[in-house]
């Protein structure tokens, strides 16, 4: 009876590889044309996503950079509506979000949605706002406070409070004392006045060196009388 633990001999070794490589040149035999034809498609698929990126994508975002240029000095030099509707030779921020999308970079719905609620159009700022997905965390925060006063802006005081909450918690710095009072106040608005009182110490505690903490105790005294 063979030993079943019985190391296979050299010979056995080689008729296995024999075996094996007979099996895949019948099974390249069969199907090597199919393999071709897949082999062929993989690269044409690359070559299209190479050219799609060189021709395509890195032209229109440079487009885009390039377009957003005007309109975000208008921004900065405080002329909203112009910042978002262009001045008849560069395109607003309007236009550049509706032909490039973010490949003029995420800041531009930002920059967008703050000029919308400087005009007053809040409905179009907190479409702008939502779209803002920005990593760093102090832009973050800014973008979700003024979402919390587009919400503010159309009365909506319950979303705009929860908006100033990510806001509190995102910044978790000496910004986060700007959107504790937001919040306070808005909770003032929606009748909760010990809600109210907890954001305010909380400036008063955590942020004493803050701009608003200077004046924390008139909102303290406020609620307390």
């Amino acid at each position: 009876m063979a030993n079943k633990n019985q190391k296979p001999t050299e010979n056995q070794n080689q008729q296995a590889v024999g075996q094996a490589v007979s099996g895949t040149e019948e099974f390249l035999k069969k199907n090597g044309k199919l393999l071709g034809w897949i082999a062929i498609g993989i690269l044409a698929v690359v070559a299209i996503c190479l050219a799609v990126s060189t021709w395509v994508i890195k032209p229109a975002r440079a487009a885009a950079v390039d377009d957003s240029f005007a309109a975000e000095n208008y921004f900065a030099a405080g002329d909203y509506k112009t910042a978002l509707e262009g001045d008849g030779s560069s395109l607003g921020f309007r236009d550049i979000i509706a032909q490039y999308g973010a490949k003029a970079g995420k800041a531009v719905y930002m920059y967008a949605g703050v000029s919308e609620l400087q005009l007053k159009n809040y409905d179009d700022a907190i479409k702008y706002l939502k779209k803002y997905n920005g990593k760093d965390d102090i832009l973050a925060a800014r973008a979700l406070s003024c979402l919390g006063d587009a919400y503010v802006g159309n009365g909506d005081f319950n979303a705009a409070l929860a908006a100033y909450d990510k806001a509190i918690k995102k910044a978790d710095n000496m910004f986060a004392a700007a959107y504790m009072l937001k919040a306070g106040i808005t909770c003032e608005e929606l009748g909760d006045n010990a809600k109210a009182l907890e954001y305010y110490k909380a400036i008063k505690d955590k942020y004493p060196q803050s701009l608003e903490a200077y004046d924390i105790d008139k909102y303290i005294a406020r609620i307390n009388l």
